[in-house]
């Protein structure tokens, strides 16, 4: 039985390097080197077919996805390794598909690498990312951020050269559709594609996963949270909201969305530890498409699909160690979208703001970067708009700063 599925899978792995295939900005290094390569990013991201791509050069590898019900219920794991030596002719190189759904996978992937397989593997599970990944794995490892399209990805896909005018309509577009590849490859409906992706994910990543008994409460809880991106929320609420019986609950099944790459959480800044962790933080989805889909209703509030956008890619960078992320916010709830640190340094202050042209935006946006570029000591601030690109001096009440505005697409795009 299991030869069979390992059969029919290597017949999807044949069927899947035939199609339209967009190269990806990501590269996996050093990929005959005898490092573990550890591929993540959330489900249907496009990993496998990276991963494939990236092997096909090649004389021979072997594949196994484990996102198979049949496969995940096998004990012995000998099994699985004769039926792929007989499949694929003993191939030297491996890729091991979600294999965050194997249990006591970690054990398994050592015992390849020792036995001398070149593994690459991917996982839809944040929880990879951090340092408990090197203690599962006790040889040597490299990790590849795979997320959806990028905007420079989406662009290449619709139009390899393009005015100006044209880059902006596809970049509206990338703000609404978000940037799943395979909707946009096969020419699929966004919204039924992301909604029936979304339902997968909390099934099967999490309410099958954690053995959760009502699944109703995690439905909710995503579903008000993708219809609120860009605010800050209180776990109180949520539980009202959600109907769960304890914060617990709320702050468990919260935690589960953001390891299988649906949501994200930012805290609010301080220097002071405590009060960043007592502070409310503020949600953001990890890719704008499903907004559009499972919002309960499309928001007429452009700013804030903006601010997520510029939320996505800062928190990319997070992931990759090479920032971190906060917002600001003092007494006067005066506000400012993102602080950017970099090791124990401020290093940038950003405002994202739809509506710069309206004079009372404009003033009160412009404010609170003053206030918090004087309590944070921090004089790079940039302001993230529509079409405005310049650099002014501001100043009020003796706070003097320039602060540079540049429109969202170039920002995107740099």
């Amino acid at each position: 039985m299991i030869k069979d599925i390992i059969i029919l899978q290597k017949r999807e792995l044949e069927k899947k390097l035939k199609e339209l295939y967009v190269p990806r900005e990501a590269e996996i290094k050093e990929i005959q080197s005898d490092l573990i390569k550890v591929i993540i990013g959330p489900r249907r991201a496009g990993k496998s077919l990276f991963s494939m791509h990236s092997l096909s050069r090649q004389p021979n590898f072997g594949y196994v996805n484990f996102d198979d019900e049949k496969l995940i219920d096998v004990t012995d794991y000998n099994e699985i390794i004769c039926a792929v030596d007989d499949v694929y002719n003993k191939p030297k190189y491996l890729l091991l598909d979600e294999i965050q759904n194997l249990a006591k996978w970690e054990l398994f992937v050592n015992r390849l690498q020792r036995q001398g397989y070149k593994l690459i593997i991917t996982g839809s599970n944040s929880r990879l990312l951090s340092s408990e990944l090197a203690t599962h794995l006790t040889g040597r490892y490299s990790s590849v951020l795979l997320f959806t399209f990028s905007p420079k990805e989406f662009l290449k896909f619709n139009r390899q050269k393009a005015t100006e005018v044209e880059n902006k309509a596809h970049l509206n577009s990338y703000l609404e559709l978000g940037g799943y590849p395979e909707p946009l490859v096969k020419k699929l409906n966004y919204k039924e594609y992301l909604s029936t992706l979304l339902d997968s994910i909390i099934y099967k990543d999490i309410v099958k996963r954690f053995k959760i008994r009502s699944a109703q409460g995690v439905e909710d809880l995503a579903s008000y949270l993708v219809s609120n991106v860009a605010k800050d929320y209180s776990y109180n609420t949520l539980m009202q909201v959600t109907k769960c019986k304890s914060v617990h609950t709320v702050e468990k099944y919260l935690g589960y969305l953001e390891e299988s790459f649906v949501l994200f959480r930012l805290n609010r800044f301080s220097f002071k530890l405590k009060v960043q962790v007592k502070s409310p933080k503020k949600i953001y989805c990890f890719d704008n498409g499903f907004i559009s889909a499972k919002a309960f209703k499309i928001s007429s509030d452009i700013g804030r699909i903006y601010e997520n956008t510029v939320a996505i890619k800062l928190k990319k960078l997070e992931l990759e160690r090479k920032i971190s992320i906060f917002y600001w916010k003092n007494q006067q709830q005066q506000e400012v979208d993102f602080v950017i640190k970099k090791d124990t340094r401020i290093q940038q202050l950003i405002q994202v703001c739809f509506r710069i042209t309206d004079p009372v935006v404009k003033r009160r946006e412009v404010r609170a970067l003053l206030l918090a570029s004087k309590e944070l000591k921090c004089g790079n601030l940039l302001v993230i708009t529509t079409d405005c690109e310049e650099e002014i001096e501001e100043e009020w009440f003796g706070i003097k700063r320039t602060i540079k505005f540049i429109p969202l697409w170039k920002w995107l795009l740099k």
